[in-house]
């Protein structure tokens, strides 16, 4: 079941890449970094943590993924955070939602609705909780190395 996680989630990043029309050289690391994110959203979700937390740390993974990336090969950070974030965005939640709208099944659908704001809501967060830190690291960082 993992190996099925782990390659359909590597598809689906690395696919949403070129869609995005990432370069052909970046396609590997969106891939691979969808797939991380995706692999720790799920392993946290088997563990028994609730999805919303879990997509949020998912979330913050693809972001530091995607700064080393981005440094790393010298691409823009979008390229990467786009691709990597594509797994963990609640599609199929959202079209359930909007199935039991028209329907007519309003208390289901609001329900489902509601958790795709809160999922929506949680890879903002992830992805700005990682830029964060990585400010403040790297404010740190030139501060300790620019008084030596």
């Amino acid at each position: 079941m993992i190996l099925a996680q782990l390659i359909t989630s590597f598809i689906a990043a690395a696919g949403f890449g070129i869609l995005f029309n990432a370069p052909k050289r970046a396609l590997i690391q969106c891939g691979l970094i969808g797939m991380l994110g995706w692999i720790l959203y799920y392993m946290l979700v088997q563990e028994g943590m609730d999805v919303v937390p879990a997509t949020i740390f998912g979330a913050m993974l693809v972001a530091a993924l995607s700064q080393i990336s981005a440094k790393v090969f010298k691409t823009p950070i979008i390229i990467f955070n786009v691709s990597g974030i594509i797994p963990l965005v609640p599609g199929g939640i959202a079209y359930d939602a909007m199935r039991h709208f028209v329907e007519n099944d309003y208390y289901t659908g609001v329900q489902l609705s509601a958790k795709v704001m809160l999922l929506a809501g949680g890879i903002a967060m992830g992805l700005v909780f990682s830029e964060v830190a990585n400010q403040i690291i790297r404010k740190f960082s030139g501060k300790t190395k620019g008084s030596s």
